[in-house]
């Protein structure tokens, strides 16, 4: 076992991991959806958004109730209060919740509430987070760094994996580059480039790789036929008045007709 990583290789378990939260299973063959806004603005905004995914065909909702932005003055998200309102969205809907941990102080509290705990493209690097998260036992949605190398995402996956935890979802949005046509520039070469490398599940996130919602789309397509396990789309009601990522997020009629021909676009693909 030459690879710096040993647990996420191919060379430690040739068999793909499966992830079954809720009715999804990410690495099966199966194409499961994650969908909802960026960020939790309030309770009737959560669960307008979540029956409409649902109703769409999405198997797990996300939002986001602590938010790292860029600036200091950005919404930063509703903390606990936000964790609540998608309590609720899971009560009353039934799907599982995705949500982004920042940090080990406040991992406990998160923990308690989502499904998956998604550690984002700027924590990938937090060694302590990801020692954290590898001592949970809930799945741990783990985004690519904004330039991070594939040798470098399995690495941050292996810092889980050595500390107990095997239920590691990567997941690729995009990195920087020199483009200005884009938020960033989205790397399906890597979908396959992981699954040679590596035994666990891989989904993509168009949202933040776009940036523009007339690219999400397509780039959704463009990811059901690369052969990744799944995908996450934002989606809200009014995005135009959204506290965050408006301008990546899907009004829902747009998410229902895309989820048509994702289905379509899988079923041609097939399981492996």
């Amino acid at each position: 076992m030459t690879k710096p990583y040993k647990l996420v290789g191919r060379n430690f378990q040739q068999k793909n991991t499966h992830i079954q939260v809720g009715d999804a299973v990410f690495g099966d063959g199966s194409f499961p959806v994650i969908a909802g806004p960026c960020a939790v603005e309030n309770e009737k905004q959560v669960i307008s958004i979540a029956n409409s995914v649902k109703n769409a065909g999405a198997k797990i909702f996300r939002g986001g109730a602590f938010k790292p932005r860029t600036s200091p003055y950005s919404f930063q998200g509703l903390g606990k209060e936000g964790l609540l309102f998608l309590a609720k969205v899971r009560e009353e809907t039934g799907l599982p919740i995705a949500t982004e941990v920042m940090d080990v102080e406040t991992f406990d509290l998160v923990e308690e509430y989502a499904d998956i705990l998604q550690i984002g493209s700027r924590n990938m690097h937090n060694f302590s987070l990801l020692r954290r998260a590898g001592n949970s036992d809930k799945p741990i949605l783990l985004k690519r760094g904004m330039a991070a190398t594939l040798a470098e995402w399995l690495m941050a996956a292996e810092y889980i994996l050595e500390q107990g935890n095997t239920n590691v979802i990567l997941c690729e949005r995009g990195i920087r580059t020199f483009v200005t046509h884009s938020r960033n520039t989205l790397d399906l070469s890597v979908v396959q480039a992981v699954k040679k490398e590596s035994h666990l599940p891989v989904i993509v996130d168009p949202s933040h790789a776009a940036g523009i919602r007339d690219q999400v789309i397509s780039l959704a397509y463009a990811s059901a036929a690369s052969g990744a396990d799944g995908v996450m789309i934002e989606v809200h009601n009014h995005p135009e008045d959204a506290l965050s990522d408006g301008t990546q997020s899907l009004y829902p009629d747009q998410f229902f007709m895309a989820m048509k021909k994702i289905k379509a676009i899988h079923a041609i693909i097939g399981k492996e």
